[in-house]
C-alpha cells in the first residue's frame, strides 16, 4: 500500500503529556537513514524515509523522540493568520488587516491597515497576492543599484515562498528571494538583497564577497541578529 503523504499522529512528551501532531511523510533517494525535522512554517512534522525503508521505521523514530518534538513544536513562534483585525507587519510597521467587501482593487495599504477587498473566503489569498508583488517591487528596487555599484546583472529575479533560505543565488545569475521578507524591516531586506547581489561576483563566501557585501550595505551583523530572532515569526505568517 502506497504511503499517505500526511497524517495525524498523538505523541507522547514528558511526564506523559500528549499532543496530535500532524506528521508529513517524505521519502528521499538521496536519504541514508530515517530522520526527522519540525516545518516552522506551519509547525508539521517532516519525516524523512530513505529507499526500502517504511513507515514502521518513522514510527518508532517518532515516539522515541516525543518529548523532542513536542518540546520544539512548542517553542514555535505564534501563528499569524491572515484574517480580517490580525495585525502582521510590512516593511518591519504594525498593519491591521481589514475586510471591507464593498471596496475594489483587490488589496491595498490605507492608513497603516492592509485593507482587503471582496468576498471572505478570498481574504487571506489576497492578503498574499498582495505581499508577493510587494515583496518583487521593493526587491527589485534594491537589485538595480547594488547591481549596478559592483558592475553585474541578474540574469532574472525571482520571488518565492521558501522554507530554508531567505534568499539565493544561482549559477546562472538567477537570484530568489522569499516574499516573506517584506514583513522584515526594510534595512534587513537591503542586507539580504545584497548578500545575494554580491554572489553575483563572487559565489563564494570569501574575504573579497564579504568585502563586496560591506560595499553594498552597512547593515549585516544587525540583520542577522533580526532574522536569528525575527525570521520564525515570518515563517508563521499566513
Amino acid at each position: 500500500m502506497d504511503l499517505p503523504d500526511s497524517e495525524l499522529i498523538t505523541l507522547c512528551g514528558a511526564s506523559s503529556a500528549e499532543a496530535t501532531c500532524l506528521v508529513l511523510w517524505r521519502p528521499s533517494s538521496r536519504a541514508r537513514r530515517v530522520s526527522l525535522r519540525i516545518c516552522p512554517r506551519d509547525g508539521a512534522v517532516v519525516v524523512i524515509l530513505p529507499p526500502r525503508v517504511g513507515r514502521r521505521a518513522g514510527l518508532a523514530l517518532l515516539r522515541d523522540n516525543g518529548a523532542w518534538v513536542l518540546d520544539h513544536l512548542a517553542a514555535l513562534a505564534p501563528a499569524l493568520p491572515f484574517v480580517d483585525g490580525a495585525e502582521l507587519p510590512i516593511g518591519g510597521q504594525p498593519h491591521r488587516i481589514r475586510h471591507d467587501p464593498a471596496r475594489y482593487g483587490g488589496a491595498f495599504v490605507e492608513d497603516q491597515r492592509l485593507v482587503v477587498a471582496g468576498q471572505a473566503p478570498f481574504l487571506a489569498r489576497r492578503v498574499r497576492d498582495f505581499l508577493h508583488a510587494e515583496a518583487r517591487r521593493r526587491i527589485l528596487r534594491l537589485v538595480r543599484p547594488h547591481a549596478g555599484s559592483l558592475g553585474v546583472a541578474a540574469r532574472a529575479v525571482r520571488v518565492k515562498d521558501t522554507r530554508t533560505r531567505w534568499g539565493s543565488c544561482a549559477p546562472d545569475g538567477t537570484l530568489a528571494f522569499s516574499w516573506r521578507l517584506v514583513m522584515a524591516p526594510g534595512w534587513v531586506l537591503d542586507y539580504v538583497v545584497a548578500h545575494e547581489v554580491a554572489h553575483l561576483r563572487e559565489m563564494n563566501h570569501s574575504p573579497r564577497f564579504w568585502e563586496n557585501v560591506a560595499r553594498l550595505t552597512p547593515h549585516r551583523a544587525a540583520a542577522v541578529e533580526w532574522l536569528r530572532a525575527q525570521g520564525p515569526t515570518l515563517l508563521r505568517a499566513g
